[in-house]
């Protein structure tokens, strides 16, 4: 939790909305962070740690100028980049890492493997991965549901960004990838406070580094003397603009960067939506009655999906209430004045998803969730972005709207999930992510269209309120 010691700086020649403590106390737990900074400052404000300072602002005001302005505000997805020549510089040189004109050619070039043609081409991959991991679901047992959801989404993410013909040389690599991001995230904060610790474990990251560069080399490689796949390394490879295509060494940041981005935050948005629904028999009820409605009991196709209204408004709900990417920062690449405080090039800005979605100003009773409320609620930009906003807007959120539209409801066609009684929920954000740091044990049963709803322990009641009264539904 975050430091109680923390005092507040206030003097008259220097009144700014300052908090004087550990930088760690940020990581260590960032939504207690962020809300007791918001509460104590308002929707700007800094910690400082023996003249080290990280910027933080709210709401949508602060997430415009921050989000809409990439000449002054710089994308840097990872805090510790390597020196020039490393691996671990390379790997963090993705189109999330990019800035100015290169981060606008390659992003040009990267969208073709998210646009629709080329989402149309995962689908397949989608449906045998998803039956893949329904063949191992028996009624009657209980199962971590986040462990499901993670190594489902660690499947078929490396079976999209990395091609399904060698899929274990593909689910390799992105295992990998996801234990490098750990690995960034544990010593993340070596870039803003000296600790030792941090420090003596900088040469595990270099040096895990250079493995997983060689093995997405290797990949490469692969892709390139058999072309013609729809992976989307393979149609990355295949991109070329005036200026050519894209070098290895982008290659090497992009599909790193775009599995991070794109792997944990769509499991845990999975993971979270049905533990809402189990959670809500009022809202599983309605969730079953639309499906039952418009589905035949198999993976459901394109047209299919865009009549299920609200299962959609659930994954907006629910993205809204536990949002994957809870927070993300920015650099300063010029001197600029943000609220109070005149910042110069290289300040370090936190704006948080998580925190602006749970707004009252914005949204009415905003921990409960409520699918329907996306029938009246209609915000901006800048108040819901549960994928960014602005021009650095996450290229990938058609993609993983497709997979939480097809997925939940194949799930929950075939299976009714309730959450083991007084299990523990709790949940952290990590590397940015909002996930859960416990098993979700829920119990496995066919579906029979009955919900109720089980008591949790665990701070998950300190991130949404689980107000409905358990009761026994049947769907209608």
């Amino acid at each position: 939790m975050i430091n109680t010691n923390l005092t507040i700086a206030r003097c008259a020649d220097e009144p700014l909305p300052i908090t004087h403590g550990r930088l760690m106390d940020f990581p260590d737990d960032p939504i207690a962070c962020l809300r007791r900074l918001h509460a104590e400052h308002g929707n700007v404000c800094a910690m400082e740690e023996q003249g080290q300072r990280i910027y933080f602002v709210f709401g949508p005001e602060f997430n415009h100028q921050v989000l809409s302005d990439m000449n002054t505000f710089h994308s840097q997805f990872f805090a510790i980049r390597g020196s020039r020549n490393s691996s671990q510089r390379r790997l963090t040189s993705g189109l999330l890492s990019m800035n100015g004109e290169q981060h606008k050619r390659n992003r040009r070039m990267v969208m073709d493997a998210f646009m629709k043609k080329a989402i149309l081409n995962y689908v397949p991959s989608i449906k045998i991965e998803v039956e893949s991991m329904l063949a191992d679901w028996v009624p009657g047992t209980e199962r971590d549901i986040n462990r499901d959801m993670t190594d489902f989404m660690l499947r078929l993410t490396s079976s999209i960004l990395f091609g399904i013909d060698q899929p274990e040389v593909a689910y390799k690599i992105g295992h990998m990838i996801d234990e490098w991001v750990h690995l960034n995230h544990e010593l993340g904060m070596g870039a803003f406070v000296a600790d030792p610790t941090i420090a003596g474990r900088y040469g595990d990251l270099l040096a895990y580094a250079g493995k997983l560069e060689a093995e997405i080399l290797d990949m490469i490689r692969l892709r390139k003397e058999n072309s013609g796949g729809t992976d989307a390394l393979s149609i990355l490879i295949n991109a070329h603009d005036s200026e050519g295509s894209i070098s290895d060494e982008e290659l090497v940041g992009s599909a790193a960067l775009m599995f991070a981005a794109a792997h944990l935050t769509t499991a845990h948005s999975l993971s979270w939506t049905l533990f809402l629904l189990a959670q809500h028999p009022t809202e599983m009820n309605k969730f079953h009655r639309e499906i039952s409605t418009h589905l035949t009991g198999g993976f459901p196709s394109l047209e299919q999906t865009e009549k299920l209204t609200f299962v959609e408004r659930t994954i907006k709900e629910s993205m809204r209430v536990l949002p994957a990417s809870s927070y993300s920062q920015r650099v300063t690449a010029t001197p600029v004045e943000l609220g109070p405080f005149k910042l110069a090039p290289g300040a370090g800005i936190v704006f948080s998803q998580f925190m602006t979605h749970h707004m009252p100003g914005i949204y009415t009773d905003p921990d409960v969730f409520q699918p329907d409320r996306w029938l009246h609620t209609n915000p901006s930009p800048y108040e819901y972005l549960p994928f960014g906003a602005g021009p650095r807007m996450c290229i990938g959120a058609p993609l993983a709207m497709l997979i939480l539209k097809t997925t939940l409801p194949t799930i929950l066609q075939r299976f009714k999930v309730s959450v083991v009684p007084n299990s523990e929920v709790s949940s952290k954000v990590i590397s940015t992510m909002l996930g859960p740091t416990t098993s979700v044990m829920m119990r496995i049963e066919k579906q029979d269209g009955r919900f109720e709803s089980q008591p949790v322990r665990g701070n998950i009641h300190d991130l949404v309120d689980l107000r409905e009264i358990p009761v026994l539904r049947r769907a209608a």
